[in-house]
């Protein structure tokens, strides 16, 4: 069970200002401000993945693309699967399926409530509920380590290693280099 890590990653906080479907909505300065400090702390902590999803809706992806390059591995390109928008539970338990097996650490970027509700479907225990009451709010992580396979996950399957907001890292985490 300590093979295989998934790190889910909410998109970063969206644009509402502009006249835009949902689909195709931006990140906000803050959003990026928050992939780039997610990615810096994934860097820092060397949990680089060798496998990158999202979503291709255009906040999920540029949360994607930000992350990636504040890793210091912008050259490995987002895998973009439609299946990620909108996304039921098993939607996303099939674009897990998908992964490669050689893949050991899968980075998924993508939308509540779906990331929400395969976090609490994969944790063996209960996912603690911040006093806020939100557990995947905008630019945040969850990294669980899983059974040695990415195909017919079953319910608490994986253990909770930590969840990481944006928000809560330092100013100085952020990568200076985006």
């Amino acid at each position: 069970m300590k093979n295989r890590e998934l790190l889910l990653l909410r998109h970063g906080k969206s644009d509402w200002s502009g006249d835009t479907d949902d689909y195709h909505r931006p990140l906000k300065e803050r959003g990026r401000k928050g992939a780039r400090r997610i990615g810096a702390w994934l860097q820092r902590q060397r949990l680089l993945p060798d496998h990158i999803i999202t979503s291709p809706a255009t906040r999920a992806l540029a949360t994607a693309r930000i992350t990636a390059k504040a890793m210091g591995i912008s050259e490995k390109q987002p895998h973009q699967d439609q299946r990620i928008y909108e996304a039921s539970l098993k939607d996303l338990l099939q674009v897990l399926g998908s992964c490669p097996d050689t893949a050991r650490r899968v980075l998924l970027v993508g939308h509540n409530p779906g990331l929400e509700e395969l976090l609490t479907f994969l944790a063996s225990d209960p996912v603690p509920v911040p006093p806020d009451g939100k557990l995947l709010p905008t630019a945040t992580l969850a990294r669980l380590a899983m059974p040695d396979h990415w195909q017919n996950l079953p319910a608490g399957c994986a253990r909770l290693l930590t969840i990481q907001r944006a928000r809560d890292l330092p100013e100085n985490v952020a990568f200076s280099g985006s």
